[in-house]
């Protein structure tokens, strides 16, 4: 049994400068030391951090490790002794099975491959509309909302049924939703006012259903508030992580030269590639719900565990070069969907957005470039549970 550990002083907050697309440089050299080291909680508390590919999975797909809300504590803030409730209705990626199982059943069969292989058209009619607004605007332009915003905003929103006329409110909540830096009044405003229209939206499925998911699961045994609450948690991963997916992915493939070219020639394998390099989910929390053995060291029943998935997706254990984006690899295993039960359940469409999005934005704009230094481009902060960019302005040859 191996008693010693590597120990990392506290979870990384930000990146190296002038490397905007790599992991912490302290998580890295915590992996040299092994694929799972302490790490101090605020309050003082310790926990750990797995670092390594192996592992990572290992722990993802484990269930003596737990989702729940109620179990966790924050690596970077001390709460103090205050209990954390348990996930509120519908938010079933803070739950374990059976809750969580409960949930995943009803949707599962709505984001399968085939269905949204068939969205593969519309998604690429949503695409050649904001490319033809992007042209006849010209440039420069942010990227971020003149692109990578609203196509995942449009198709998660057509998917459950809102109307048209209201999708630009959720664009503008959910990005301040996930803004961490606006005050918390305003983060707090934003979930409210989306909180409350969705309620609405689901009376109105309720009285009148439509041909989309919202109204299907109004057919089923959820409640209101868990309708609300899966309806609210499906819109806003829907766009978030895929609207920082395609900014901070055009972002990659401009400043790293020959990578259009190999995405041109291999959409699907780049795509891949890019979330395996990017990994913009970059961590999850997991808790021991038993006393576990991870690679010699015993992680103790109630032991918090950070698993840094974009510090995994670039182990050199699994991947050649990893600190290189290469778009002609075969990323394959990465865990950037994460793994297990909680493994992205709306994976399958992300990748028909990102497969569809980035070559026709480059085969529209081949002189597609950016239009301010890239050490100007602002990162969203570690802190936070999704990596992207607040803006990226680009400009192109007309």
């Amino acid at each position: 049994m191996i008693n010693d550990a590597y120990t990392l002083p506290a979870l990384p907050a930000t990146r190296t400068p002038g490397c905007p697309f790599d992991p912490p440089r302290e998580l890295a050299r915590a992996r040299e030391h092994g694929p799972i080291s302490r790490l101090p909680f605020p309050g003082g508390d310790e926990g750990w951090v797995v670092t390594g590919h192996q592992l990572a999975r290992t722990v993802l797909g484990d269930p003596r490790f737990s989702s729940r809300q109620e179990l966790m504590r924050s690596p970077v803030a001390d709460l103090g002794d205050s209990p954390v409730p348990p996930a509120p209705p519908g938010m079933f990626i803070m739950m374990d099975p059976p809750q969580h199982s409960r949930y995943r059943k009803l949707l599962a069969g709505k984001f399968t491959v085939r269905r949204m292989r068939l969205l593969t058209e519309r998604v690429e009619r949503v695409t050649a509309e904001r490319l033809d607004a992007m042209a006849a605007a010209g440039p420069p332009t942010d990227l971020v909302s003149a692109f990578a915003q609203p196509i995942p905003a449009i198709m998660i929103c057509e998917l459950l049924g809102v109307p048209a006329a209201d999708r630009p409110f959720f664009q503008e909540h959910v990005a301040t939703m996930f803004d961490e830096d606006a005050p918390d009044e305003e983060r707090y405003a934003s979930h409210t006012a989306v909180h409350g229209y969705i309620a609405t939206l689901v009376s109105a499925k309720r009285a009148a259903p439509t041909d989309d998911v919202l109204s299907d699961l109004t057919g089923t045994d959820l409640s209101e508030a868990e309708l609300i609450g899966a309806a609210g948690l499906l819109l806003a991963a829907g766009m978030d992580t895929t609207s920082n997916m395609l900014s901070l992915g055009t972002f990659a493939l401009l400043s790293t030269p020959g990578q259009v070219a190999m995405l041109r020639e291999d959409p699907d394998r780049s795509v891949e590639e890019l979330l395996r390099y990017l990994s913009v989910v970059h961590v999850r929390p997991r808790v021991a719900l038993e006393d576990v053995e991870l690679d010699g060291h015993t992680v103790k029943a109630g032991d918090q565990v950070i698993l840094s998935l974009s510090t995994a997706n670039r182990d050199p254990g699994r991947f050649e070069h990893p600190g290189a984006l290469d778009a002609g690899r075969s990323a394959g295993g990465h865990l950037a969907f994460g793994h297990g039960v909680h493994q992205c359940l709306g994976q399958q469409l992300a990748r028909v957005e990102l497969r569809t999005a980035y070559p026709a934005l480059f085969g529209r704009f081949p002189s597609l470039r950016l239009a301010v230094p890239a050490g100007d481009i602002v990162i969203r902060p570690e802190s936070g549970d999704v990596i992207g960019v607040k803006s990226l302005p680009v400009t192109w040859d007309v």
